[in-house]
């Protein structure tokens, strides 16, 4: 059975189906430099129309997209704080489910 909602997908392959912040925490924490440098996050479906992704920068902290076509949406933003990311993303993807229902 798939996500109910989204589901967040590694480099390396992990991928949690709707996940927490603290799933989210978790993922963003294993990002490294060399084999697992991005994950993405997005609706659990063909085609979907909105998408996030951190992805690590060279010089340290993460790079965060968010982009909702619908809402013709597409932010780009960088952090160092992981509690920020994950808390931001959840948030962020909530407001995505909700509307989407």
């Amino acid at each position: 059975m798939g996500a109910r909602y989204y589901g967040a997908d590694s480099e390396s392959g992990d991928r949690i189906d709707d996940p927490s912040e603290d799933a989210l925490f978790m993922m963003i924490s294993d990002l490294n430099g060399s084999d697992n440098t991005f994950l993405v996050v997005q609706p659990d479906e063909n085609d979907p129309v909105w998408f996030s992704s951190v992805a690590v920068l060279d010089d340290g902290g993460y790079e965060i997209v968010r982009r909702d076509t619908t809402r013709n949406e597409r932010e780009v933003t960088t952090s160092t704080s992981i509690n920020d990311i994950a808390r931001d993303l959840t948030i962020w993807m909530a407001a995505r489910s909700i509307s989407s229902r």
